[in-house]
């Protein structure tokens, strides 16, 4: 640790996202020698090359993303001091940022409030995203923790991950669709409605996928791709033809607003549950609890290790 320097980290992590040396010196304030020796007193002090020299330019090899995901995590906790600190100076309660996928955004909604009349004078910052891009926000220390799955990710072991809730899924459509006030609706009466849908090898698309698999009917061409809330809603409440795969508590959520009905399909697949991902190792914020001692209120019970 004494022969690290907070400016060398920042360099490694500058020329990750340039690319170039040149580039990475502009941004922290360095000569373009300069930079170069602080990357070799770098690689020096870990006795390993760090990056790659290719005609692209500097490219992290193994060792270098290890490295590089630490030096992120140190960078994060020193951003997270800053704005502590400021908060206790201000005599305001705190900073917590949480990111959830669609599914869970009607849970973290609770959550949240329930938070907010306990400190009041709180920022949470809420990112609504895909598991991958929340996982990859969470290994950068932009995110004290998400909701979504890690088994999406490579190396899942890397996180710590507390078991939420299994999630059960509805198909939902505009409140004139055609099918909607059926008895009951079969998979192949919808192959030719346009889907709103999650990116490929997403979880809820990949089990969409399988449904019409097992059905033996082809999935739909026409798409509409999206992670957000908002942008679903308001497809399906402007189109009697769309129709959407999400979690009950978002269905339940959007008709208990009149905004959409749920299609009677019975779908035979289980999606995977809901986790709370932090960094495995992470000291845990006072905000972090009380969002877990919020989470554990609102669902009636504590959330445990998956």
């Amino acid at each position: 640790m004494s022969r690290l320097h907070a400016k060398q980290l920042r360099l490694l992590i500058a020329i990750e996202e340039s690319g170039s040396l040149l580039g990475a010196a502009d941004k922290v304030g360095l000569t373009q020698p300069g930079a170069s020796k602080a990357l070799r007193e770098l690689e020096q002090t870990f006795q390993v090359e760090l990056f790659e020299r290719t005609n692209r330019g500097l490219i992290p090899n193994e060792a270098g993303k290890c490295v590089l995901r630490f030096a992120r995590l140190i960078q994060a906790d020193i951003n997270n001091l800053r704005f502590e600190l400021d908060a206790i100076a201000s005599g305001a309660g705190g900073r917590l940022a949480i990111g959830t996928i669609m599914g869970a955004v009607p849970l973290l909604t609770d959550v949240i409030s329930d938070l907010l009349q306990q400190q009041p004078r709180m920022t949470v910052e809420v990112v609504e995203d895909t598991s991958e891009t929340l996982l990859d926000l969470v290994d950068r220390g932009r995110l004290d923790a998400a909701i979504c799955r890690s088994s999406v990710s490579r190396n899942p072991d890397i996180y710590e991950s507390l078991f939420i809730k299994d999630e059960a899924l509805s198909v939902i459509a505009n409140v004139d669709h055609p099918a909607m006030g059926a008895k009951s609706v079969e998979l192949t009466e919808l192959q030719d409605s346009r889907w709103v849908v999650y990116r490929a090898h997403m979880p809820m698309r990949r089990l969409l996928e399988r449904e019409f698999h097992e059905a033996q009917l082809n999935f739909p061409l026409h798409l509409v791709e999206t992670t957000s809330t908002l942008t679903t809603l308001s497809l399906l409440s402007r189109n009697t033809d769309l129709v959407a795969l999400v979690s009950d508590d978002v269905a339940n959520y959007f008709c208990r607003h009149h905004l959409v009905g749920v299609l009677p399909l019975q779908l035979k697949s289980r999606s995977e549950p809901y986790e709370l991902v932090l960094r495995k190792g992470a000291k845990r914020s006072p905000t972090l609890n009380l969002l877990l001692e919020s989470l554990s209120k609102v669902q009636g019970g504590a959330a445990h290790e998956a």
